[in-house]
């Protein structure tokens, strides 16, 4: 039976971390021939990463967690931008996967090295992949739907040579593949309609189209529409192996469980369905005039709510708050400091929470297929199954 291993590259920091070590776990516990080692890029300073990780180590032994050397600034370029710091672990990570390869080789029945799987953020790694004459893989946190979106704008600009970002403010509207219904070009991504980012975002479209497949987050009974529309074979093959849950919280049984004990015994307290919970990820503030009007909003709405609120980093910066907030800043802002009112805020809310018995039936029905998808038969199980038997094939 031949084995097979798998380099994990997440981007730094706990929110991709999290659901792409639940997707390994997945791998590992469907099939045996797996094993799978993370190389992990320690670029900013976050205890809860190391927390996760040694709960992980613990239950799993065939996953395995390397801390790549600690990026070094060079002071005379103190304003790396978080992709730069990605690239300037190539020879970091070409180390490590060496020094994988040679262990391979020198004992006989080892897993051989089957290819990388990368984060979003991390394509650039794809060259260190290529020198390893293995494949690429993608594992997507996001979904079908922004998947295709990106493959659609950097087709727009590659192939039919439309800037992007001159449909900031346009009433044009975009018929995409990956969407049931035109979309608006206005309300593209802040991203997409910024001309420092748009080419970044082109760029890695460009290189998710050189790997042999990309996970996504998701599951096909909820984007049914936009995983089919990778079938024409434009594309890498799509396998849609959500949703990823980490229901056991690894790395916070200790601090998480009375930390949030509080807030769980609230939620238990409430009615069904009675709760909005706001959370804008790991990495999302705002400033104190927007904080004010979500506020407002939320108590005009007059419905039960969790905020997860997070203060912004402070002004004065280290590198790893510097690294935060230029990401923030250039991953959800296209350079406007436009405030969404609490008015808007209100009615944003009512809408979610004030829904009819249909809308809400359907809501409880999708529910539980995300969790049936999982399960053995289920649809993303059954991808995932294709998945590794593709790594399998494609292993050199």
């Amino acid at each position: 039976m031949k084995k097979a291993e798998l380099v994990f590259i997440p981007t730094p920091g706990i929110s991709h971390l999290v659901s792409t070590v639940e997707v390994a776990k997945l791998l590992v516990d469907r099939d045996e021939r797996l094993s799978i080692t993370f190389l992990i890029m320690k670029l900013l300073l976050d205890t809860r990463v190391d927390r996760f990780i040694d709960s992980v180590s613990t239950a799993c032994n065939r996953i395995r967690f390397i801390h790549l050397s600690k990026y070094e600034p060079d002071p005379n370029q103190p304003n790396k931008s978080l992709f730069s710091l990605i690239e300037s672990q190539k020879p970091n990570v070409k180390e490590e996967v060496s020094g994988l390869v040679s262990r391979s080789e020198s004992s006989p029945g080892s897993p051989t090295l089957a290819g990388f799987v990368l984060d979003m953020f991390c394509t650039c790694m794809i060259d260190v992949a290529n020198e390893f004459a293995v494949p690429s893989y993608i594992f997507l946190t996001s979904g079908a739907a922004f998947l295709g979106l990106q493959f659609y704008v950097q087709a727009l600009h590659d192939e039919q040579k439309v800037d992007p970002t001159e449909f900031k403010g346009s009433d044009a509207e975009l018929v995409m593949p990956c969407l049931t219904n035109p979309l608006p070009a206005k309300v593209l991504p802040s991203v997409m309609l910024n001309k420092e980012w748009l080419p970044i975002l082109i760029s890695t479209a460009r290189r998710f189209r050189e790997t042999k497949g990309i996970m996504v987050n998701t599951f096909e009974e909820l984007e049914s529409h936009s995983i089919n529309s990778f079938s024409n074979g434009n594309t890498p093959p799509v396998y849609p192996v959500g949703p990823m849950l980490n229901l056991n919280r690894d790395g916070d049984r200790d601090v998480g469980s009375e930390k949030y004990k509080d807030i769980k015994q609230w939620l238990d307290d409430q009615p069904p369905f009675s709760v909005v919970y706001l959370c804008f990820g790991s990495r999302g503030s705002f400033g104190v005039d927007q904080v004010k009007e979500i506020a407002c909003g939320l108590e005009q709405s007059g419905h039960r709510f969790l905020w997860s609120l997070r203060q912004p980093p402070p002004k004065e910066m280290g590198l790893g708050v510097e690294i935060k907030m230029d990401y923030r800043k250039e991953m959800n802002s296209d350079g406007n400091d436009d405030i969404v009112s609490a008015g808007e805020i209100e009615r944003g809310v009512r809408c979610l929470m004030e829904l009819d018995n249909e809308k809400r039936e359907r809501l409880k029905e999708m529910s539980g297929k995300s969790r049936k998808a999982l399960e053995s038969g289920g649809t993303s199980s059954t991808w995932l199954g294709r998945f590794i038997q593709d790594v399998m094939d494609h292993q050199p």
